[in-house]
C-alpha cells in the first residue's frame, strides 16, 4: 500500500531537485549546477522506471534500463565533479 506513495515522492523529489538546480543554473550560469540538474533528471527517469517496473508492469523486468540510467545519473555528476570544477 505504502511502496507506491514511496516511489510517487522520490520521483517528485527528484524532479524538483532538478527544476530547483536548473532554475538556478540559468541565473548565476555555473557549469556543476547544469550537471547537477542533469543528473537529477536522470535519477528522476530512474524514479519513474522504478515506479513503472514495480507497481504499474510487475511482469516486465526493467532492471537493466534503472540500472542504466543509474549509472548515467552517477556519471554525469562525476564528470561535472572532476572536469569542470575550477
Amino acid at each position: 500500500m505504502f511502496e507506491p506513495v514511496v516511489y510517487l515522492l522520490c520521483m517528485f523529489t527528484s524532479a524538483l531537485c532538478a527544476w530547483l538546480l536548473m532554475a538556478s543554473y540559468r541565473r548565476n550560469r555555473q557549469a556543476l549546477l547544469l550537471w547537477s540538474s542533469l543528473c537529477f533528471c536522470l535519477l528522476f527517469l530512474n524514479s519513474l522506471l522504478v515506479f513503472v517496473d514495480i507497481v504499474i508492469l510487475p511482469n516486465i523486468d526493467l532492471a537493466f534500463l534503472r540500472l542504466v540510467t543509474s549509472l548515467l545519473a552517477v556519471s554525469v555528476l562525476l564528470y561535472g565533479f572532476v572536469w569542470e570544477i575550477d
